[in-house]
């Protein structure tokens, strides 16, 4: 389940080559940049505030839109009807595709998003792939950096996969559903139409079409009046 084809519709995004064969789809990312050297065309069909700040080496699709204090240093692609809210910050490496929503202080790098993602509020995206209509609850982070030294691995039933890479945020499949405030592990990856309850620390693989709760106990005690 580790190949774009279990992961994403590939006709949803206009750069499916970066991801051929039938290798586990993580190997893009490491492809990202020498892609975008080869096919990037900067040019900007967007309605950019003068407030935002893009680098030379962007392209922007016709009906995005980039909001004031946006920063978009590249390389980039973004594609049309895209928008780039107040805050956000778009780093070095990242294809963003139509009809996408990148919010409020949401941080992206080397990341490759399919049409109609949702990445809204408070994100960090770093070193992932998210699938059509994959959506972001407020707060959620793609942690790509493991504390120890060696690669990222994916754990999988009893086994850990060594991805050959130094940095491996996640692979969201399309319309996955992560709730606020979930912070993924390096390696992750989350299966088609899966939903993951907010609040949860995940790690490892989760199939398609599945439900991850998350159950915490809450304590709720009497609160004893202050003597007056």
């Amino acid at each position: 389940m580790f190949t774009a084809a279990d992961l994403f519709d590939l006709s949803q995004t206009e750069h499916a080559a970066l991801l051929e064969g039938d290798g586990p789809a993580w190997a893009a990312l490491a492809r990202i940049s020498d892609y975008l050297a080869a096919h990037l065309q900067p040019a900007n069909y967007a309605a950019v505030s003068p407030k935002a700040v893009v680098g030379e080496n962007v392209f922007l699709g016709k009906g995005t839109v980039v909001e004031p204090g946006a920063t978009i240093i590249g390389p980039a692609i973004i594609g049309a009807n895209c928008q780039i809210r107040h805050g956000a910050y778009i780093r070095a490496n990242v294809i963003i595709g139509d009809g996408c929503v990148i919010g409020n202080s949401c941080e992206l790098k080397n990341a490759l998003l399919f049409s109609d993602c949702q990445v809204p509020h408070f994100n960090y995206v770093g070193d992932s792939i998210l699938g059509h209509h994959a959506h972001l609850g407020a707060g959620v982070v793609l942690s790509n950096f493991k504390s120890f030294p060696g690669n990222v691995t994916v754990q999988h039933e009893d086994k850990k996969i060594d991805t050959g890479l130094r940095k491996f945020g996640a692979l969201i499949g399309d319309h996955a559903e992560l709730g606020c405030n979930c912070v993924l592990n390096p390696g992750s990856i989350i299966g088609r139409r899966s939903v993951i309850y907010p609040n949860a620390n995940w790690r490892g693989v989760l199939a398609e079409n599945r439900i991850a709760k998350h159950r915490g106990e809450m304590e709720i005690v009497e609160r004893m009046s202050k003597a007056q």
